[in-house]
């Protein structure tokens, strides 16, 4: 019997019949969202109906891409795009696995030639009411912050005292759905969430996620949360009320473990619908705005495809089924749905992944194990034993040991386990357990590498050339059968040799389709092989480049055109000219030769206006890439090695003014691009690197307007090419760490200096006893200020490198071990002869006595100390009066100057000085180089009774 016009049915359909008190046209489906036992029992039930038109859940504008799922080419998983024709960043997915419900229904209407429609909510819709509703958030936030800005009070949070009677969480549910990518969402149905409170992991064998009635109505992970906190979870009810305190187990020993005796292919979708229909009718419609909308249009839809055939099954996510069964006014209906605002929209399919349908991917109607449900689905004998098998041969791929035994007893304790814990049959809770005890022996580790590869998977779903897209889509498909470059879902690794002919175009495609902002393929560093004709790429195909792909669809038609076009746009969007060059290495990268011309007339144009040195440094070493780039591809790049030929002799005249007068954060700005270009001027010309070197060795011999850190930097690089002896170098370090030169100044010069790596020092002791003599004479008040920066510069420094130079200062560097020179010189490395001993020593007794000392010793004496100082040839320890009163000097306390006990303090720590009882207990601590490396930041007065290994 037929019920009114104005009712798409009775009740719900179930039991022996078509339908049980309700139309016999009509069959309701109530389904879980990528559940196998819902998958299974919807074929059961539309081979028993066999009904002449299928009703799925989805967006209509998709009706004409139906015909597809036939399709041999088409393999699941895959999913609808649904973007705005003029905005396609505004998009929206209906993913479908093989295990899919909605799938299942497809498939069955090709083979049995019965019409398939879609009879959601129109993605015209949907994207639209999206499109208002986040204008009218973002309003709010602007009224709310503004009542903020004035003192007043905004609105009020939501309070626990808002939810539901039932005091319970609802699950996000699937209903325009989907993980957010730049606009993109997932679309699906309101009756697929989230895990439920309480709700068991992957491990514990509860596959959650999307299934009949799973979640309450609309949503998903694009919703507010305060809106989704307030949804029950009907499979939490139903699961409380079946004695389970796991939802998510409760339904898989009700649905996806249920029995094959069952011979009602009714059954189960009566019985939901009851259940879905006492829920509903205890907490109402569950509050979401756009589900009596949705509602409302697949009742229109329901009584269009009633009135042209004798049988219509509907497909449907279970928690709709009772408002469909409802009596209801088409005119009501209509009226709803009258004013909705729309937006042109195109559809097609796209391929999508198991990861992606994982709940952890952001999918609101998500399961945890897509990998365990495909082979739920796909292997219904045998299921553990099977999947035992697996997992045995993904730890044999890893060289693990698993035998036949292995497989045999983790079934059979698989199975113990499940008897134990009362289930049916063993889930995936129980093979986990299993498999950790038998084959993996008690440990995670494996089970990390079970959980990627077989609980959640690497599948890619494959869509037919001839499906609808867009231009530079099918463009890039064809590219990517000529390459042999097929999209993958798991990462992996391209090695391209540049010489042969193919690579090179490989490497062209994934250059050009980074520039249209499409990273299917991220460089990498290759594993060998240091020339420029090398290049590692990772590889991984996510469906989110589908909306990328649909995007840069203004660009231009194809691949090459569309890189081409935003190229030569973000080349006239440049800020800096930097940013022009780093365009200019991309075009050449990507092969990009017609739009090539346009963006060097920028960089040209920009290069002849910009006088800042910081800029020319920056895009420098961009431009000498790109020429050298062009040697290896065949690209002629002559125009940028004139550009970049101008830019480099720029930089050489302009660099020394550009470095007067900088404050410590200018200085380490430019020295930055002092080493980039640096870098750069190796691979011009040589005429350009001598006028390069000239510059650095007038820079390095500038006075102290230019920052020691920036001087010293300049020397090293000077010394490491060989272009500045060693004498030459000592002598500018002698220069920069002179008693005349402020503590700041030369502890910066020693930071540039030394920041090329420390075994400079290692193997040339002049300049560590240099920098260990000028660190010994830092005064007391100045030293807290240089040690940040000398921590700074030893910290970079490798261990054993750090090592080495303890070693070299705690036995005293060679040239301190020297004996004395003669009179006249000064005997300090770095330093010119010429010093007029008797001269000072003139000035020696005055200054004995501003410091307190009773010696007579001279100058020279007080410089040099005798040459008695191997232990060999002073057996006592002692080697003189000179000895003995620095000894004193040591151990004198408070009252001795600070540079006097620092000197001897460290000469007693290298063995030079006998210790002596001292008068005091507290003492000045040694500073050296190595101290200076590895001491503590808290620095401890020195004990006389203590030994140099003490420390």
């Amino acid at each position: 019997m037929t019920p009114p016009a104005d009712s798409p049915a009775g009740a719900a359909s179930g039991g022996t019949a078509p339908a049980r008190g309700g139309p016999e046209d009509l069959l309701l489906l109530g389904v879980r969202h990528h559940g196998p036992g819902s998958a299974r029992a919807v074929r059961a039930a539309l081979d028993a109906y066999r009904p002449q038109a299928v009703l799925i859940e989805g967006p209509p504008e998709a009706d004409a891409l139906t015909a597809l799922a036939a399709d041999p080419a088409m393999r699941p998983p895959v999913a609808l795009l649904a973007h705005v024709t003029d905005d396609p960043a505004r998009a929206a997915f209906w993913p479908f696995a093989e295990f899919s419900p909605e799938w299942v229904a497809m498939r069955w209407a090709a083979e049995a030639n019965a019409e398939v429609r879609f009879i959601d909510l129109p993605a015209a819709h949907t994207l639209a009411l999206r499109e208002a509703e986040a204008a009218a958030e973002e309003a709010t936030g602007e009224a709310a912050r503004g009542r903020e800005e004035e003192g007043g009070p905004g609105p009020a949070a939501a309070t626990p005292t808002d939810a539901p009677a039932d005091g319970r969480r609802g699950s996000a549910g699937q209903g325009p759905e989907g993980a957010r990518v730049e606009g993109a969402e997932e679309e699906g149905d309101a009756d697929s969430g989230s895990t439920a409170p309480g709700s068991a992991s992957p491990e514990e064998g509860a596959p959650a996620g999307g299934g009949p009635g799973e979640g309450l109505p609309g949503g998903g992970p694009g919703e507010e949360p305060a809106a989704a906190a307030l949804r029950v979870d009907p499979i939490a009810v139903l699961a409380e009320a079946a004695g389970y305190a796991d939802p998510e187990r409760w339904w898989e020993d009700a649905v996806e473990h249920r029995g094959s005796g069952d011979h009602d292919p009714y059954g189960p979708f009566a019985a939901l619908a009851e259940a879905m229909g006492e829920i509903r009718a205890a907490y109402g419609d569950g509050g979401d705005p756009r589900d009596p909308l949705r509602e409302a249009h697949m009742r229109l839809r329901i009584r269009e495809a009633r009135r042209a055939h004798e049988r219509t099954a509907v497909v449907c996510g279970a928690w709709h089924v009772p408002a469909l069964a409802a009596r209801s006014a088409a005119a009501a209906d209509r009226a709803l749905l009258k004013g909705l605002p729309k937006a042109k929209v195109e559809t097609t399919w796209v391929p999508w992944t198991h990861r992606r349908l994982a709940r952890a991917g952001g999918y609101g109607a998500g399961i945890d194990s897509p990998g365990w449900y495909q082979h739920l689905f796909s292997a219904p004998d045998r299921p553990v034993t099977r999947w035992m098998t697996k997992i045995a041969g993904l730890l044999r791929e890893e060289d693990l040991p698993v035998s036949s035994a292995h497989v045999i007893e983790a079934v059979r304790l698989a199975d113990t386990l499940a008897t134990v814990r009362g289930r049916p049959l063993a889930g995936l809770g129980e093979t986990i357990d299993a498999v950790r005890a038998v084959m993996c022996d008690g440990s995670d580790v494996p089970l990390a590498l079970i959980r990627d590869q077989l609980v959640v998977g690497d599948a890619l779903g494959e869509v037919p050339p001839d499906a609808p897209a867009v231009p530079l889509a099918r463009d890039l498909a064809r590219e990517q059968r000529r390459l042999r470059l097929k999209p993958e879902a798991q990462e992996r690794e391209l090695e391209l040799d540049l010489r042969k002919d193919t690579d090179t175009a490989r490497s062209r495609l994934l250059h050009r389709l980074r520039l249209i902002g499409v990273p299917w393929g991220e460089p990498a560093a290759g594993r060998s092989g240091t020339g420029t004709f090398r290049e590692t790429w990772r590889l991984r195909w996510e469906p989110e480049l589908s909306v990328r792909i649909a995007e840069a669809g203004i660009w231009g038609t194809t691949v090459a055109a569309a890189a081409g076009a935003r190229a030569q746009d973000l080349a006239q969007g440049a800020a800096t000219l930097a940013e022009v060059t780093s365009v200019a290495e991309r075009c050449l990268l990507a092969g990009l030769g017609e739009a090539l011309p346009e963006v060097m007339r920028l960089l040209a144009d920009r290069a002849a206006l910009d006088a800042d040195v910081a800029h020319l440094a920056a895009a420098l070493p961009a431009l000498v890439r790109a020429v050298r780039y062009g040697d290896v591809r065949g690209t002629d790049s002559a125009a940028l090695a004139r550009v970049a030929s101008g830019l480099a002799e720029r930089i050489c005249v302009g660099f020394p003014p550009a470095c007067v007068g900088l404050d410590a954060d200018g200085a380490a700005a430019l020295r930055v691009h002092l080493d980039e270009v640096h870098r750069a001027v190796a691979l011009l010309d040589k005429p350009l690197r001598d006028r390069w070197a000239a510059m650095l060795g007038a820079l390095a011999r500038r006075d102290e307007a230019v920052p020691g850190l920036l001087r010293g930097a300049a020397a090293r690089l000077l010394l490491d090419e060989g272009r500045l002896d060693a004498e030459e170098a000592a002598r500018l370090m002698g220069l920069a760490l002179s008693p005349g030169t402020g503590p700041a100044q030369a502890a910066g010069w020693v930071e540039g200096f030394l920041a090329g790596g420390g075994m400079l020092l290692v193997h040339d002791e002049r300049l560590l006893a240099l920098v260990d003599g000028w660190l010994s004479e830092v005064p007391a008040e100045a030293f807290t200020d240089v040690l940040p920066l000398l921590r700074r510069t030893f910290a970079q420094f490798e261990p054993g490198v750090l090592r080495s130079l303890g070693d070299l200062v705690r036995r005293g560097p060679a040239a301190a071990r020297r004996p004395a020179p003669a009179t006249g010189d000064s005997g300090l490395p770095g330093f010119g002869p010429g010093l007029d001993v008797a001269r000072a020593n003139a000035a020696a007794g005055t200054v004995r006595l501003l410091l307190g000392r009773r010696t007579t010793a001279g100058l020279a004496d007080l410089r040099h100390p005798p040459a008695a100082q191997d232990p060999a040839q002073d057996p006592d320890g002692r080697a003189s009066g000179h000895r003995d009163a620095l000894a004193q000097a040591a151990t004198a306390g408070p009252a001795a100057p600070a540079n006097a006990l620092a000197y001897a303090a460290r000469s007693t720590a290298r063995g030079r000085l006998a210790p002596q009882p001292a008068a005091h207990p507290s003492h000045a601590p040694a500073r050296t180089a190595a101290a200076t490396a590895t001491a503590p930041r808290t620095l401890r007065p020195a004990h006389p009774d203590r030994s140099p290994a003490d420390d």
